[in-house]
């Protein structure tokens, strides 16, 4: 499924698909390593990922929340931009995942996930 527009926190609550497929404990970093590493002459096959990420991009001035979708076939786009989310837990999880930063963009932390656990009406980590 391709998206024609950057979606809203509103609309992502009414996708029950995207809400049960959010990879809570995904980082920006993951989605990049390569599919294959040969390590001491062994070649390791990365686990296959597939699903939404959420991540705070710093690229403007104002830190930001977007959605990921990543394909099994390793196809990323950006779906959706949380304006709604706190600045100050934006601002707090960049200081709390600085060692994380990838591309400037950094992981979420476990306030930014209980605020989207409670607008997405999911409450329990499962």
């Amino acid at each position: 499924m391709m998206y024609d527009e950057i979606l809203s926190l509103d609309q992502i609550k009414k996708e029950p698909f995207i809400i049960e497929n959010i990879l809570w404990n995904l980082q920006p970093k993951d989605l990049m390593e390569p599919r294959l590493k040969v390590d001491a002459g062994v070649t390791k096959v990365r686990e296959q990922i597939k699903g939404y990420v959420f991540y705070i991009d710093t690229t403007d001035k104002k830190p930001t929340l977007y959605l990921m979708r990543h394909t099994a076939m390793d196809f990323a786009e950006t779906l959706a931009k949380i304006d709604e989310v706190p600045q100050e837990l934006l601002l707090e999880a960049i200081a709390e995942n600085k060692d994380k930063a990838y591309f400037n963009m950094y992981p979420i932390n476990g306030k930014v996930e209980s605020w989207l656990r409670k607008e997405l009406g999911v409450l329990t980590k499962t």
